[in-house]
């Protein structure tokens, strides 16, 4: 997600710094950037003064440090409440007083990652979807700590960006997760019990609902990991057994089976 955003913006114009944990994963988020643009170019989506251009805006990096001087950050790192937290004291500390600080979660509460800070009225959610470049939405997240201009500023960035803004209020799961997510979980506990194939359900999304993908193929994008993370999030804030997440769920990613970022998870990739 981190690489899309920095597509994104750097494709508005905007000057990007990506921060990775070491210099190898910054290397190889620069590579991956690079092989992106480069795809984009040949199926002309794009011209290649125009990748040249955002290749040239984004740098990476393993240093924390480098985020001091950028006028909004956005956090993507796991979705891990206590780790978001930690990383916004850090960010709090470190960048200029007047900087937005915004995160990229799915479903955690943003008021919490607010009230790690000493500025909670510049902290939002930019919930960007997945492949960032392509996908047109972004949920603006309002927390109640939120300043009005924090969510006028955001606004204009997701504007300037070609992007389509709706603004949410900070529940589990805003508006999409919400909606989406106990449909997916409903989808494995269809092939749990025998209903269906994996294939057949996604084939009866697709051909029946038109859906661009069935639930399974879906998952594996976002990740089990992730998608495990997102269930337990909107349950326990709910309640609602739609959202308890299956116990086939809970098996594949205790089995290291994440999806397409492992190569295997309701599908293989390997091959």
């Amino acid at each position: 997600m981190g690489v899309g955003i920095a597509e994104v913006a750097a494709a508005a114009g905007c000057d990007v710094v990506v921060r990775s944990r070491s210099e190898a994963t910054a290397d190889g988020l620069a590579a991956l950037l690079e092989r992106s643009l480069a795809k984009q170019v040949e199926r002309e989506k794009r011209t290649a003064p125009e990748a040249a251009g955002i290749l040239a805006r984004v740098r990476t990096t393993a240093e924390l440090e480098e985020l001091r001087d950028c006028d909004l950050v956005i956090e993507s790192v796991v979705e891990d409440l206590a780790v978001k937290r930690a990383l916004f004291g850090e960010l709090d500390r470190l960048t200029r007083r007047e900087a937005i600080l915004a995160t990229n979660t799915s479903t955690l509460p943003v008021v919490e990652l607010a009230m790690e800070t000493s500025r909670p009225e510049l902290v939002c959610g930019l919930h960007f979807f997945n492949p960032a470049p392509a996908m047109r939405l972004v949920e603006v997240v309002v927390p109640l700590t939120a300043a009005p201009d924090t969510i006028k500023a955001v606004l204009q960035f997701v504007e300037a960006c070609g992007k389509e803004a709706v603004e949410v209020k900070d529940r589990a799961g805003f508006v999409v997760n919400a909606l989406l997510f106990p449909y997916l979980n409903h989808a494995i506990r269809l092939l749990d019990d025998g209903v269906a194939s994996m294939e057949g359900i996604d084939a009866a999304m697709t051909g029946g609902c038109g859906f661009p993908m069935g639930p399974f193929a879906l998952l594996d994008l976002v990740g089990l990991d992730t998608s495990l993370a997102i269930l337990e999030s909107l349950h326990r804030e709910g309640g609602d057994p739609a959202t308890l997440p299956a116990p086939l769920l809970r098996r594949l990613v205790a089995a290291g089976r994440l999806g397409r970022k492992s190569g295997h998870g309701f599908y293989d990739y390997r091959h």
